[in-house]
């Protein structure tokens, strides 16, 4: 891999626009962007083990080896396929409190998993180094900016919150539903499963919260999420006033 003056590969210095395009490579049109934004179009279609340096070549017809003019390896080439795939994060709303925008800032997170459940099962070792990654924990710090906790506790709440989403699109992603309908109905056919099934006496708990059309088809479909979400910043809501 070249040595690069940050130790990052020279693909994500790339990115971050602190060097040009290879003097010497393959013919003209092909581009980093070109390669990540292929390296996309392969895990959407196929999924993420479908993707490799000689299945992103063909999507472009070029030849494997050309690729790596642009992108050292595979791993790099995940790593900013993961990056295209979080795009920009919101912008904030003027007179948003730090709840409301990183409620918002939450949601949108949510938003970029469930649309690119592949993301979900990229590998990246270490800690985020590209440009949209970076620019989410940006917006998501941002959205603190005032609450008096200390830096460290901020990126403790950013981390936490992050936890929530993932764990949220992950769980879709694990039960195949990829929209929010999706899950609905998958826990409404879950609950009547459930019903034919159990016996009260030996499951009264469950049988309770069966009973009270908890897993009804009429439920909100992401009240879940929405509740995880809204007890972690109540949490947080407590620190912010300890530090005030």
């Amino acid at each position: 891999m070249e040595e690069t003056e940050t130790g990052l590969p020279a693909s994500i210095e790339l990115a971050w626009g602190r060097r040009g395009r290879p003097a010497k490579g393959p013919k003209p049109g092909l581009s980093l962007e070109r390669i990540v934004d292929a390296g996309v179009r392969v895990a959407e279609a196929e999924g993420l083990a479908a993707v490799s340096m000689p299945r992103v070549a063909k999507e472009l017809g070029a030849a494997p080896m050309s690729l790596y003019r642009h992108v050292g390896a595979k791993d790099e080439l995940l790593a900013l396929m993961l990056d295209a795939a979080c795009g920009r994060p919101p912008e904030p709303e003027p007179g948003d409190g730090w709840r409301a925008g990183l409620t918002r800032w939450a949601w949108a997170l949510l938003g970029v998993w469930r649309r690119h459940p592949w993301a979900l099962r990229v590998e990246v070792p270490g800690l985020p180094s590209t440009p949209n990654q970076i620019a989410w924990l940006e917006a998501g710090l941002a959205c603190l900016r005032g609450t008096g906790l200390e830096p460290r506790a901020k990126l403790s709440v950013l981390l936490l919150v992050m936890g929530v989403v993932r764990n949220d699109a992950a769980m879709s992603v694990q039960f195949a539903v990829a929209t929010p309908d999706e899950r609905k109905k998958t826990v409404a056919d879950y609950g009547r499963v459930l019903g034919s099934l159990l016996d009260e006496d030996r499951f009264p708990e469950l049988s309770a919260l069966l009973a009270a059309g908890v897993l009804a088809d009429d439920d909100p479909p992401d009240d879940e999420f929405a509740f995880g979400l809204d007890r972690v910043l109540d949490g947080v809501a407590a620190l912010v006033a300890d530090a005030g």
